[in-house]
């Protein structure tokens, strides 16, 4: 499964929410799986979207083909689009679908590896990082996926900014010294995403 990560900052908070409606015409388009998305928490001028296609073939047909209609209704209403392509690797807890209706917030963080740690840190991920978050209250499900140049994305769903904020405070610190994160990382970013239901496709 192919995932795309776009982060914008929005300039016309109305007219982007009403071109973010039209991408329900993803519906019916070969190998799309899903899409969802909304506001950062952090700072509510940014938007998150998140795609879900089966493979690269499928999307780089509907890039080809139908994105430039679609986009079109939202041209103008941000600036400093960045959009990142990942192949997902494995489930954080079981089986991941591309689903957001249950979900409150997204949890995305994104890592650039060091070369030479690519391995360690996929390791820490599945034997450290997935198994305290699968046993997490309030976590739905979540992804590792990874890019081109040891870039990594870990997406996951909460139902509850409660449930993620008690996670955060509770477990994080212990759980990245214990996998030796900070050896592992040369930078880190993330953000935690209000899901909007009317983005969800």
């Amino acid at each position: 499964m192919l995932v795309k990560w776009i982060r914008c900052t929005v300039v016309d908070r109305r007219g982007f929410e009403r071109g973010q409606r039209k991408w329900a015409g993803l519906l019916g388009e070969p190998g799309f799986r899903g899409q969802g998305g909304g506001w950062s928490r952090l700072r509510p001028d940014v938007a998150h979207v998140f795609a879900f296609w089966e493979s690269r073939a499928f999307y780089d047909s509907f890039m080809a083909r139908s994105h430039d209609r679609l986009a079109a209704a939202q041209v103008g209403t941000f600036r400093n689009a960045q959009v990142k392509l990942f192949d997902h690797r494995f489930d954080v807890k079981t089986g991941f679908e591309p689903r957001f209706a249950d979900a409150d917030v997204a949890r995305v963080a994104h890592c650039r590896v060091r070369e030479e740690k690519v391995e360690h840190f996929a390791l820490m991920q599945e034997k450290v990082w997935n198994p305290a978050m699968a046993g997490s209250p309030g976590m739905l499900r979540g992804m590792f996926g990874e890019a081109p140049g040891h870039e990594f994305v870990v997406l996951s769903m909460w139902n509850s900014a409660a449930e993620h904020g008690k996670y955060r405070a509770e477990r994080v610190e212990r759980l990245g010294l214990r996998a030796q994160t900070e050896a592992d990382v040369a930078a880190m970013t993330g953000d935690v995403v209000q899901l909007e239901s009317a983005w969800t496709v």
